[in-house]
């Protein structure tokens, strides 16, 4: 396998096989099989010698600007994987989707790739908002889906596999980055839906526990790019920070808005959660220069399986083109996928659920499967915008931190839940 390698070990204490497959009956076949399903699942094809699986992205509106490249890091997975014999023997064939940054239309998506294309597993949407919009078709038809992007937590279910940061290993270390830092004064800003609210939900939680203080609290409506008078009140308000929770091209906006207004990385950082290194480009590194985002990888992340990583995709796409969390995310989602078939020997979902505990050497550094959250152990990473378009760390964590959805380990977010 190109760009890392892989170990296993068990991580399911207090969670036995059997428990597992009665949590999930399956979708999915062993090797052999020509389908396989439960009275109320679809059923995945896997009698061939080749393996659908699903790509669930939006490839046009106001999210595009982020999710192409997801999109391509898929392929490019899916690619590597092929060439290195596949799956079970099987050969992967990739079966294309646009949620088109609309969320019905990625429901309905969902449910033609595992109805109609009869997908053994489902990789992508990006916003909370698709998301909780799949979910429920994933859950009815107990097939599998891999989700790239940090999220604002709360949430478990059976058949999904959360690949990026939930919030203790994004938000949380974002804020204390803060807080050591003096910029205790923050005003928030995001995108009007699920994430963001979320996210500053459990930001004014913090704040009133570690003695931080919230200056305001605004929202746009995705794709928004009108943003004077949020900006105007940010200037206005005698915070030390913004917290960006904005989403997709309405960063374009906000950021040409925020420097018109004379406001720098200096006299009030902006802090974002949701701007990669895509999105630097997108946006313009002008109007980003200095400041900072809460990620787990950056293309800058040292290391040799970050090296080949990044030299595949741009031997791929070109080598002007960055990489960046999500698409990292994305990437090892699909190895990660392969793994648990691998160990189990079938595609069943409940199956591969039962042999979880994979360990990835990845380009972000080491991730590990948590079997009783089915997120990920995973190093945060707080970095700086330069002058060329690409983010350096400034701060990480030291080690992978364990999933914690539900803040369960924080005595402020009592409650939140």
């Amino acid at each position: 396998m190109s760009g890392f390698s892989i170990s296993r070990r068990g991580l399911l204490a207090g969670v036995s096989a059997a428990g597992a497959s009665a949590a999930l009956s399956a979708c999915g076949a062993k090797t052999g099989d020509s389908s396989s399903t439960d009275d109320s699942g679809a059923k995945a094809d896997t009698s061939g010698s080749t393996v659908k699986v699903g790509l669930l992205n939006s490839l046009s509106g106001t999210m595009a600007i982020s999710e192409v490249t997801v999109h391509n890091s898929l392929l490019l997975a899916i690619k590597e994987i092929n060439a290195a014999g596949g799956v079970l023997g099987k050969k992967l064939k990739a079966i294309s989707q646009d949620g088109a940054s609309d969320w019905p239309t990625f429901a309905e998506k969902a449910e033609a790739l595992i109805t109609d294309g009869k997908v053994a597993a489902t990789f992508g949407c990006w916003t909370s908002a698709s998301r909780k919009a799949v979910k429920p078709v994933f859950e009815r038809h107990k097939s599998p889906l891999f989700y790239p992007v940090q999220y604002e937590g709360l949430e478990q279910s059976p058949y999904i596999f959360y690949i990026g940061a939930t919030t203790n290993q994004q938000i949380v270390p974002a804020l204390e980055y803060l807080k050591k830092r003096g910029l205790v004064k923050l005003y928030l800003v995001g995108s009007d839906y699920v994430f963001p609210r979320t996210a500053n939900k459990i930001i004014r939680a913090y704040a009133k526990a570690n003695g931080m203080q919230v200056m305001g609290e605004d929202y746009a409506p995705l794709g928004s790019t009108e943003f004077g008078t949020i900006v105007n009140k940010v200037k206005d308000s005698g915070a030390d920070a913004v917290f960006n929770t904005l989403n997709g091209d309405s960063n374009v906006a906000f950021f040409k808005e925020y420097k018109s207004s004379g406001m720098t990385a200096k006299s009030m950082p902006v802090l974002s959660v949701s701007i990669a290194e895509e999105e630097v480009k997108s946006i313009g590194t002008q109007y980003l220069q200095d400041q900072l985002t809460a990620w787990n990888y950056y293309q800058t992340t040292p290391g040799a399986a970050n090296t080949k990583f990044v030299a595949a995709y741009q031997a791929a796409y070109g080598k002007d083109k960055p990489t960046s969390d999500p698409m990292e995310a994305a990437y090892i989602s699909v190895y990660l996928w392969k793994e648990m078939v691998e160990k189990a020997g079938s595609f069943d979902v409940a199956k591969i659920k039962a042999a979880d505990g994979i360990e990835l050497e990845a380009p972000e550094g080491k991730v590990t499967v948590d079997g009783a959250t089915q997120h990920v152990y995973k190093t945060a990473r707080i970095g700086k915008v330069g002058a060329d378009g690409l983010i350096t760390e400034v701060w990480n964590s030291g080690k992978p931190i364990k999933p914690d959805p539900y803040l369960k380990g924080y005595s402020w977010a009592s409650g939140l839940s």
